[in-house]
């Protein structure tokens, strides 16, 4: 028979609990506050279609599910169409994660960083989450709670208004997998229903356990179900996170037919019974008739029932954030065996009136209709609260339009743009400007990194209007989001690094001036204006060559200037550093102050200056070492040693390097005024002495040379054993 009036016209709402062992349907309605049930109905899967909440079998589920619809149909006479559902909480998954973040430069710390910071890591779980979870499903964030925030690595309670350099948070963030979602839906679908509502059982539990006013407190709710232990923590008016733990019920049940030797089904009767009276009298498997008292049920009980008021007090704590809640409610029929609510209540080290079980007195606010005998204990919570819940705004799956794809989300109350973003898989980094590429180079061995330029922010609408990532949303909202750019690469040039911008101070012929600093790139020279490229290697010299102090000073360097620094000779390439003193002289002039204490051997260091006579037979070089008597030193006296000091004083004056090759290698000659090819054996690694051949061959410029011939910069020479 059809029924003759139809569910949109009678306002009513139609709640079905989809629990592993059975099929709860309630229909009813809420009046001034008050819920009215008008009837339910009850049927157990005849097989293991479900399995710790998660359907297996969405045929017969969905048979199920026809038949409690058609029984409520019978009993209201309304034709029913839609129905709300919850997911189990035994299904969703969990991730802590820890997320840090360093600022580039002092920071104050507002709220919208704290949400920043939040998100970020709330994103990065969901990163982690995927990583491990091999299947292409889809997950819903249903919550997330902060454990800890940390301040420049100190661990701090709230971020806001304090100046950090570095912050991190660590967190616990809860996911539900789309397969079940979908599977709900599906089974939902094979009975002829629309899903009107989705909420998941904790959530629909708290609507009956936990008044209005007692939501802004930190409370937990454990839900003891047959096979698993659902927990949710609530704080400031919503579900922070969540938890399981698979020992329920079932294993209280196991220890109870084990000590009666009875089955399964019979054991769990024996539990509930003792719930209820001193003594239960049953039959064992032996066919003996026995009789045990509730207080010896619940002394074989007590070991396990303690582990699992451990286990849950030790999860609730981890869940808040390693810290104990303010009060914890339990719900459901495994919660109901002695001594468990002490148990926890001992484990949280919180009063024991602080831990309830939720059972009638809950439900003054709900009125049975047609009261058939249903009792009104713990079992009854969550069908009646997926009912009560179609009446919130917020915890329930629904559905927006991102960048026009419709995209199911989990609206926690909280509901933002970033949000949708995240279950529609927008990349995070395109609703923030980007910032262009680093540009990473080394400074005398350190990194240095110049950061590149923001680009410009993601541009937002909703519904058509302007909006950003903090917007909140709603059912069917449309949202458009164009991404973020990013912004040109990080620049930087040698002439602002700091070290190159600092001088320092020589003295030049007498004067102190300023000089500034040189950089090398790669082992190269280059000028202020160099534009730094990725992984350059900088040196900034904390000294000038002689021949860079010269340019400063627009000194001429020419052969016949003689250079001093610090007091002692010094070519083009010495290095001239902070506070040294740099003389420029003509060669003619250096010699005649060395001698101008010594009026007799003017004459003598005139003419060793002048090129020409240097190089004539009476001032043969290869004369003047050891041979002071061409230059008439032997008529000095003995004691008067001032004079053979200025000998090797003329010979400093006239020194000079020159840079040649020898076996295709770089050889600095140095100490000498001229040179000659057999100086070469005095700065190479060349043993005349040790034949290594019959005989030594030589080549000046690609030519035989005589021993004595003259060699000069640049000059290419071989010399090998034949």
């Amino acid at each position: 028979m059809m029924a003759s009036l139809e569910q949109t016209d009678q306002k009513v709402v139609f709640g079905l609990d989809i629990g592993t062992r059975s099929v709860v349907g309630t229909v009813g309605y809420m009046n001034d506050g008050q819920f009215n049930v008008i009837a339910q109905a009850v049927e157990k899967h005849q097989t293991r279609a479900m399995l710790d909440g998660q359907i297996h079998d969405i045929g017969k589920v969905g048979a199920t599910i026809r038949v409690v619809k058609e029984k409520l149909e019978q009993q209201t006479d309304i034709h029913l169409t839609d129905v709300c559902i919850a997911a189990a909480g035994r299904v969703l998954r969990t991730v802590r994660t820890n997320y840090e973040y360093e600022y580039p430069e002092s920071h104050d710390i507002t709220d919208e960083d704290i949400y920043n910071l939040d998100s970020a890591a709330v994103q990065q779980a969901y990163s982690e989450f995927l990583q491990k979870n091999t299947s292409d499903l889809k997950f819903y964030l249903v919550g997330y709670s902060v454990m800890h925030y940390y301040l420049d690595g100190y661990q701090i309670a709230n971020l806001e208004g304090h100046n950090a350099g570095k912050v991190s948070v660590e967190l616990i963030a809860t996911f539900l997998p789309d397969d079940c979602v979908d599977g709900l839906y599906k089974a939902c679908e094979r009975a002829g229903l629309n899903v009107a509502n989705l909420t998941l059982e904790p959530i629909a539990a708290m609507m009956v356990a936990i008044p209005d006013r007692f939501r802004m407190l930190n409370l937990a709710l454990v839900d003891v179900g047959a096979g698993t232990s659902d927990i949710c923590v609530t704080n400031d008016g919503s579900i922070t996170a969540y938890g399981m733990l698979p020992i329920a019920g079932d294993d209280i049940t196991e220890i109870i037919a084990q000590h009666c030797l009875v089955d399964f089904n019979q054991a769990d009767e024996i539990k509930i019974a003792a719930s209820h009276n001193d003594r239960v009298d049953f039959i064992d498997i032996m066919g003996l008739r026995k009789t045990i008292t509730a207080k010896d049920i619940a002394k074989i009980i007590r070991p396990q029932v303690d582990m699992m008021a451990k286990k849950a007090a030790e999860e609730i704590k981890r869940l808040n954030g390693d810290k104990p809640v303010s009060a914890v409610f339990v719900v459901g029929g495994g919660g109901c065996v002695p001594g468990y609510t002490k148990a926890i209540a001992r484990e949280m080290d919180i009063p024991e009136e602080r831990v309830a079980l939720r059972g009638e007195e809950v439900m003054k606010s709900i009125t049975f209709l047609n009261n058939d005998g249903i009792e009104r204990d713990s079992l009854l919570v969550t069908p009646l609260g997926i009912c009560i819940s179609y009446y919130e705004e917020a915890n329930n799956i629904i559905f927006v339009s991102f960048n026009g794809e419709q995209t199911r989300i989990y609206d926690n109350g909280k509901l933002q743009i970033i949000d949708a973003a995240m279950q529609a898989s927008f990349q995070n980094e395109d609703l923030f400007p980007k910032r262009g590429k680093e540009l990473r180079y080394l400074v005398n061995g350190k990194e240095r990194v110049a950061r590149g330029e923001p680009g410009e922010a993601a541009v937002i609408t909703l519904n058509g209007k302007a909006a950003d990532i903090h917007s909140k949303i709603r059912a069917n909202d449309i949202i458009d989001v164009t991404p973020s750019t990013a912004g040109e690469p990080g620049k930087a040039v040698i002439e602002n690094i700091p070290e190159f911008k600092t001088k320092f101070v020589v003295n030049v012929n007498g004067v102190n001036v300023e000089a500034s600093r040189f950089a090398t790139v790669n082992g190269e020279p280059q000028t202020a204006l160099y534009n730094i490229k990725n992984g350059d290697d900088i040196q900034i010299l904390d000294y000038n060559t002689v021949e860079q102090v010269a340019a400063l000073m627009d000194i001429e360097i020419t052969e016949d200037t003689y250079i001093i620094v610090n007091n002692e000779h010094g070519d083009k390439t010495t290095p001239v550093y902070e506070n040294f003193k740099v003389e420029f002289k003509d060669r003619e002039e250096a010699i005649m102050e060395y001698y101008r204490d010594f009026p007799d051997a003017d004459e003598v260091a005139v003419s060793m200056a002048n090129e020409e006579a240097y190089e004539s037979d009476d001032y043969d070089v290869r004369k003047f070492d050891g041979q002071s008597d061409q230059l008439g030193y032997d008529d000095l006296p003995d004691d008067d040693g001032e004079y053979r000091r200025s000998e090797d004083s003329v010979k400093n004056i006239l020194a000079r390097d020159i840079h040649i090759l020898v076996n295709n290698e770089a050889v600095t000659l140095h100490g000498k005024s001229e040179y000659v090819f057999v100086d070469i054996f005095d700065s190479i690694d060349f043993d005349l002495t040790r034949p290594n051949g019959r005989a030594i061959v030589t080549t000046l410029n690609g030519k035989t040379p005589d021993y004595l011939q003259s060699i000069h910069e640049g000059d290419k020479i071989e010399v090998y054993w034949k």
